[in-house]
């Protein structure tokens, strides 16, 4: 069953989602003298929560002629840091045209043991071909999620910092007999930063 808006608020009290923002957020105070500017929303819907990407790392692939991307013996050469630039939009990181990103959720999660998370892409980003390809936060499983993220589209995108850049549904089942947690899965208590491929 898919949860609601009252049993994330729940859980985020006991500390599912931090930091939480109990609303959906549309606008931001500028100066506090009633100056607002529009996001790209975050916080609680009905049956989700959008999570924001952290401004504290974007890596894009690059290409290095000669060499195949090998998820069993990733070289983190293959990537390149992306500069936070800022103007009257926000926050931003820029992805090239028909490239591959991966940032951080500002957010840390604290899954339970019953829940599966499963992240799905906002259609603000959706309409201008930015896709995320994001794998589920697991039974147990605690941390900052990484993002991944493609630009199918023939222009450089803008990706905002601070702002909404997927929605969590949490899905619940029936105890599992062997959580994340338990099994001390390899991408268990990721921090900030973005976490490479591992086998």
């Amino acid at each position: 069953m898919i949860k609601n808006d009252r049993w994330i608020i729940e859980q985020a009290q006991q500390g599912m989602i931090e930091p939480f923002e109990p609303h959906l957020v549309r606008e931001v105070s500028l100066d506090g003298n009633g100056l607002t500017r529009r996001v790209v929303s975050y916080g609680l819907s009905s049956y989700g929560y959008d999570i924001r990407l952290s401004p504290a790392e974007f890596l894009v692939f690059r290409h290095v002629p000669g060499t195949v991307v090998n998820p069993k013996r990733f070289n983190p050469h293959n990537l390149e840091p992306v500069q936070l630039q800022s103007d009257e939009d926000g926050d931003y990181f820029v992805i090239p045209a028909h490239s591959y990103g991966l940032g951080v959720a500002l957010e840390r999660l604290q899954v339970p043991e019953n829940i599966t998370v499963i992240c799905i892409g906002k259609s603000t980003y959706a309409r201008i071909g930015l896709i995320a390809n994001l794998t589920p936060a697991e039974a147990g499983w605690r941390g900052h999620l990484t993002l991944e993220f493609s630009n199918s589209s023939s222009a450089d995108c803008r990706i905002y910092a601070n702002e909404g850049v997927v929605q969590l549904l949490f899905l619940e089942g029936m105890p599992c007999a062997v959580s994340y947690e338990t099994r001390r899965g390899k991408y268990q208590d990721q921090t900030e930063r973005v976490t490479l491929a591992k086998v």
